[in-house]
């Protein structure tokens, strides 16, 4: 099994960037992902809960169009890598419609292997559900369970990253994703200066 996330390159080609439609894609990798960051929070709002248990979230997210849903989708959960670990995002972002909402952003960035260990770290915490009390230890728990190993392996596969991700996107292979699916798709995500030359678009849906 390989040791860093593999993206799947399938649909993430692209010919020469048309900066006349999409101005955006002149910026460095940097810049590009902040401007990223901009686009999620004029979307999403800042009344929009990813902490809440009522998958409203998922739900909000659901409305975006295919690239910003899938950005929006996966941010906690590099988040989640950084500060804590894959087992306990769930502890925090574990409404059904968000996990299935990042599950599938996953895909459509293109990491299906992070994909399938997101997944495989769902269904370990959701079988210990009724054991996680707000009283209960998360570590105590799974250790008990005889889970701690494997969650261990699944978190350390999903942070040792994309080997490509440079220090402009954080050494994240989810937000190095984000960078490669807006130059591949840049019409799912700046609708503003596609319609400004006639097109239509950002209705590329997830797979």
């Amino acid at each position: 099994m390989p040791v860093g996330i593999q993206c799947d390159a399938q649909e993430m080609h692209s010919g020469a960037p048309d900066l006349k439609r999409f101005p955006e894609l002149a910026m460095n990798d940097k810049d590009l992902l902040n401007h990223l960051f901009s686009l999620l929070a004029d979307a999403l709002g800042e009344d929009c809960d990813p902490y809440g248990d009522d998958s409203l979230y998922g739900q909000e997210v659901r409305k975006l169009p295919a690239g910003l849903r899938a950005m929006a989708a996966t941010y906690h959960l590099d988040v989640s890598l950084t500060l804590d670990d894959i087992g306990w995002h769930f502890g925090n972002f574990g409404a059904p419609d968000f996990v299935q909402e990042t599950e599938a952003g996953l895909v459509e960035l293109g990491l299906k292997d992070l994909a399938k260990w997101f997944a495989e770290a769902h269904s370990i915490v959701s079988s210990l559900r009724p054991a996680l009390t707000e009283d209960a230890n998360y570590y105590e728990v799974i250790r008990e369970a005889g889970v701690e190993e494997r969650l261990g392996i699944l978190n350390r596969m999903a942070i040792a990253g994309d080997t490509t991700a440079g220090s402009d996107v954080g050494g994240s292979a989810i937000f190095a994703a984000w960078v490669r699916y807006a130059r591949a798709h840049p019409e799912t995500l700046f609708p503003a200066n596609r319609e400004s030359v006639g097109g239509a678009g950002g209705n590329r849906t997830p797979e």
